[in-house]
């Protein structure tokens, strides 16, 4: 498995290079890009099932799942408040898009993201499946989240009664990951047509144009991950920032060649069982990030409405700036992983909003796909980091495997992804033999 993501770094180099020298080669290249991460998401409906299932079954009472969820929902609105109020100042300092003269035609396609957004009541009702089994071929992680749910607490219910089932769904989670670890064969692939498309479509003309607004939101977005959720993490678990995000390397490279932090959501929830926190705590806490602790993306809406704003000779006052972002944030639950979910949600926040700013969505579609990349990386972040921290206040965070893990003493299992991460209990009973 070494080798695999030898290779992916390989591939990225490479398609940076056929993107550069064969532009017109390496825009027919994009379908790689889109085939892997399609396969990724394949998996993700099977995996959030049996994980938050097993999760809730295995749990004696209903009321400690409850907990969790309410203190991982409230941390979720708290931090991206936070990242949301960061932007601001931020792009409040820089003035992205100050003296540029943008020319209307470009911004064409944003009408079409415009019809994309949906407003507050559509996403809701949304959570709702048509029926059980369309929840997992409908592209939803929240509807999948609410079968599950329902599932999990029915077992709960059913006692013993239950544990036939439970154990049937432990061996399709294996299968499943089984799965994952070969389709991961195919990420250099699928990395090289990403990064190899993008660049042939993009080139460096974008980049010299929108550098302020892109360099401004890097060093936002790296601030915000080592400052912020590292300060919170240190405090609130007294684990090290550096540490955590080392041990989800090869995860960070992974979101990186496919600008997609979907992609990584099954390895996120193998890893965070692996490294202590209890199935419960992973298995609510992931899967609820995804959708609701839009760190990245709350930064990236903020500094792209100012940028479009002030382009457009339309500057916004704090309020406005307040209230729309506040409605975009709303907005946006349930796209956080998902690249190219950011443009359509800012474009379905000004058409209700502001609908006179919609046409300069168009011009950050230029480099939507580089923004989204650090968007990615910082909502992944942020849902590691939430789940470490939610295992610790409930009490459900094995310290010692936590440190075994972070110090390298106990490695990830690359092959299976599921074994080393089999019922907490029985592999805290086996490691006193090894020691």
């Amino acid at each position: 498995m070494h080798y695999l993501y030898l290779a992916v770094i390989a591939a990225v180099v490479l398609g940076v290079l056929v993107g550069f020298a064969a532009p017109d080669v390496a825009k027919e290249l994009k379908p790689l890009g889109t085939g892997f991460v399609n396969l990724i998401k394949m998996m993700i409906s099977p995996i959030i099932f049996c994980t938050i299932v097993l999760g809730i079954g295995s749990v004696a009472k209903a009321a400690s799942v409850g907990k969790v969820g309410l203190l991982a929902v409230g941390y979720f609105l708290l931090m991206s408040t936070f990242a949301l109020g960061i932007g601001l100042v931020v792009g409040n300092v820089l003035h992205p898009g100050e003296g540029m003269e943008l020319d209307p035609a470009a911004a064409a396609a944003a009408q079409e993201s415009a019809s994309e957004g949906e407003g507050t009541v559509d996403f809701l009702l949304g959570i709702i499946p048509d029926t059980l089994i369309s929840a997992f071929t409908a592209d939803s992680v929240l509807q999948t989240l609410l079968v599950a749910l329902l599932a999990g607490f029915a077992l709960q219910k059913m006692g013993q009664a239950g544990q036939p089932i439970l154990r049937g769904i432990e061996h399709i989670q294996r299968l499943v990951f089984r799965i994952l670890s070969m389709i991961m064969w195919a990420a250099p692939v699928g990395a090289f047509g990403a990064i190899a498309a993008v660049v042939g479509e993009t080139g460096w003309d974008a980049l010299r144009s929108l550098a302020v607004i892109m360099i401004g939101f890097y060093v936002t977005c790296l601030l915000f991950i080592f400052v912020v959720l590292g300060a919170v993490l240190w405090l609130g678990a007294r684990v090290n920032i550096f540490k955590l995000l080392g041990y989800l390397g090869r995860e960070f490279l992974l979101i990186v060649s496919t600008s997609s932090s979907e992609s990584a959501l099954p390895r996120l929830i193998a890893k965070m069982e692996h490294v202590g926190v209890s199935k419960p705590v992973v298995g609510i806490t992931v899967p609820t990030g995804y959708s609701f602790n839009l760190d990245g993306t709350a930064i990236y809406l903020t500094m792209a409405t100012l940028f479009i704003a002030t382009a457009q000779g339309s500057p916004l006052s704090i309020g406005e700036q307040i209230s729309l972002l506040v409605f975009m944030i709303i907005a946006s639950k349930g796209a956080a992983g998902v690249s190219g979910a950011g443009i359509a949600t800012l474009a379905g926040g000004l058409q209700s909003h502001r609908p006179e700013l919609v046409d300069g969505v168009g011009f950050i579609l230029g480099i939507d796909r580089f923004m989204s990349e650090a968007r990615a990386l910082t909502n992944f972040a942020g849902n590691a980091v939430a789940t470490v921290l939610i295992g610790s206040w409930t009490k459900q965070l094995d310290r010692e495997r936590l440190s075994r893990v972070l110090s390298g003493e106990e490695p990830f299992d690359e092959t299976t992804l599921v074994d080393d991460h089999a019922p907490a209990s029985d592999a805290d009973a086996k490691q006193p033999a090894h020691a």
